[in-house]
């Protein structure tokens, strides 16, 4: 790209050029006539000069008169000729007239006969150059003996002409430069502050607000600079506040508590801030620029954003949605976002996790209706049974030993059910501590199927161990062991005979991956993010046969947690379940885990 100062010098040069040369173009032939005039009115007197000087010599005396005209021809370096009036070369200056052809037909012998004079340029053999002719009547006493002609050579008119195009082509060229040297020095005055102007308006549009341009003197320009520099100021300014509020709104949006979600007119979404991946479990960012509908998997969340766009109203909802094995409760608040004009330019979403909250109220409902009803039935049982051996059927062996079995199942069972909730309050409770040290995972399930191996070949359930690589990590082996024990006791539980349940641990770059898979019952989707709720039962029957309290997989979650392990289940209905645990293999402090 051309400069300014170029686009503006180039042009000026070219039309200085071209004037010069039509200039040059008019003058040369001017000029050249002009010389052409005087070479003409020189040949004229010359010849009048020489007819006078002629004027005293008989012309049929052709010794004197040669004698007389070569004289003459070399003190004028002309070429000189006497015709006489039937065209017959009398004398001659450059040749011998005898020799010489008739001259009656030259061009400018017939026009001396015709109007008195004439004249002619051309080639002569004679001389071997070009002449400018010119002839006048000889006329002697009033009566015209011949013809008097010069011939001067046209040579000297070329050098004239040429040395008339040099000194037009060099004084022009000098004139040219002169114009051309001056012109730029008084646009580079001119154009510097503008160039420089211009190259701050470049750093300005690139953001560099920093750019300054200097402002030189109070003209046109140093004011256009002076105004620049404000203007760059200002923006800087601008820009500095401007980047000060921007950072405090993003750390503002990106460390609240809450989810924000920004959705725009054509129900994209623009702004999704961090707490939404932990609220959503994925990758939110990969949701930005995409339509809502695509991206956001629950109908809840799409049916409010809707009702918000058609209704342009605010709402507020309270939704319970399924969050990976978790039901989370949100308290969502949603508005449209109306512009000056009183369109509508989007949509924002609040999510307030009160999971916690919905939680600990649940709880409180649940927690003595639950316990009671746990309780009811191993209680009852212990009451009937003892108040009938007490009616008098302790009297009968075979009853007694009956309903005493059956006494002390139900009492293993109650002691049982207040063991898990007091292990299970022991690990909510703040004073809950991990025995850290190195634990080999390999070998705590080798002991856990060991210790189920019984039970598992009572329910013709097989029990299976792979372990790949070294299972070795920092953890409360006691607390790990309580895990293993009941996902693979679920797993037996749950799977019936001819079925079986492999453990698989498997070592990867910086964790250790555990799961248990079973072929049992399976679970379903809707069920998932209740499995860890205490004294929920996927198959109450069976558990409840089976001597489960319903709060093993509570407990199990606390522990995997307190572990900061990763957890998640994957189940089919009549095909199994696979519970996977992701161990790192160092111990992660509370502080690396909050990064």
């Amino acid at each position: 790209m051309y400069s300014y100062r170029t686009r503006l010098i180039f042009p000026l040069a070219l039309i200085i050029l071209l004037v010069l040369s039509s200039l040059g173009a008019i003058l040369g032939p001017l000029f050249k006539e002009f010389y052409f005039e005087r070479m003409n009115d020189r040949v004229a007197k010359e010849t009048a000069a020489v007819a006078l000087f002629l004027d005293s010599v008989d012309i049929s005396d052709t010794e004197t008169v040669q004698w007389k005209i070569q004289e003459v021809a070399e003190r004028l370096n002309i070429r000189i000729t006497v015709v006489g009036l039937e065209g017959d070369v009398i004398a001659e200056t450059h040749a011998d007239p005898k020799t010489m052809e008739n001259h009656l037909y030259r061009p400018e012998i017939m026009d001396a006969m015709e109007i008195g004079s004439g004249q002619e340029i051309r080639f002569s053999n004679t001389v071997n150059a070009e002449l400018l002719y010119y002839a006048i009547p000889y006329i002697k006493d009033g009566e015209t003996l011949g013809f008097l002609r010069l011939g001067m050579p046209i040579e000297e008119l070329n050098n004239v002409y040429q040395n008339i195009w040099i000194i037009i082509f060099v004084g022009f060229f000098l004139a040219f430069i002169i114009i051309v040297v001056f012109a730029t020095k008084l646009t580079n005055q001119l154009i510097l502050p503008i160039e420089d102007a211009r190259k701050v308006a470049n750093e300005l549009a690139k953001g560099n607000f920093s750019a300054r341009t200097y402002e030189g003197n109070d003209t046109e320009t140093g004011q256009l600079n002076q105004s620049l520099n404000v203007l760059a100021e200002n923006l800087d300014r601008i820009t500095q506040t401007y980047e000060v509020q921007k950072e405090r709104l993003e750390t503002l949006i990106e460390n609240m508590g809450s989810g924000l979600i920004l959705i725009n007119s054509k129900g994209d979404i623009t702004l999704v801030n961090r707490s939404c991946k932990d609220i959503f479990q994925e990758d939110t960012e990969d949701w930005l620029n995409k339509l809502y509908y695509q991206v956001i998997k629950h109908k809840e969340v799409i049916k409010l954003i809707q009702e918000i766009l058609l209704t342009e109203m605010r709402k507020r909802r309270h939704l319970t949605l399924p969050i990976k094995i978790e039901i989370r409760h949100f308290d969502v608040h949603g508005a449209p976002i109306i512009g000056n004009d009183h369109q509508l330019k989007g949509i924002v979403l609040v999510f307030h996790d009160i999971t916690e909250l919905k939680k600990l109220e649940q709880t409180r409902k649940d927690f003595v209706a639950n316990v009671s009803h746990e309780l009811k039935t191993p209680v009852t049982s212990l009451k009937g049974f003892t108040e009938t051996l007490l009616a008098g059927a302790m009297d009968d062996e075979e009853l007694r030993k009956r309903f005493l079995t059956i006494i002390a199942k139900e009492s293993e069972r109650l002691e049982g059910l207040i063991h898990d909730l007091l292990e299970l309050s022991k690990i909510e409770g703040e004073q809950f501590q991990l025995q850290w040290q190195t634990a080999n995972l390999g070998e705590i399930v080798d002991e856990v199927l060991m210790m189920l191996e019984e039970k598992a070949e009572l329910k013709k359930v097989s029990l299976k161990m792979k372990v790949t690589g070294d299972v070795e990590i920092e953890g409360d082996p006691h607390r790990l062991k309580q895990v293993i024990i009941n996902l693979v006791n679920n797993g037996i539980m749950y799977t019936p005979s001819g079925g079986e349940v492999t453990v698989r641990l498997r070592e990867q770059a910086e964790t250790i991956v555990l799961e248990i898979q079973d072929t049992g019952i399976g679970i379903s989707k809707k069920e998932i993010p209740r499995l860890f709720e205490r004294f929920y039962r996927v198959d109450r029957a069976r558990s409840r046969n089976s001597g489960g309290t319903g709060l093993g997989l509570a407990i199990v979650k606390h522990l995997a947690e307190a572990h900061k392990a990763k957890m998640t289940v994957e189940s089919e209905v009549g095909k199994g379940t696979t519970f996977r645990l992701v161990f790192s293999k160092k111990r992660m402090e509370e502080k690396d885990q909050m990064e």
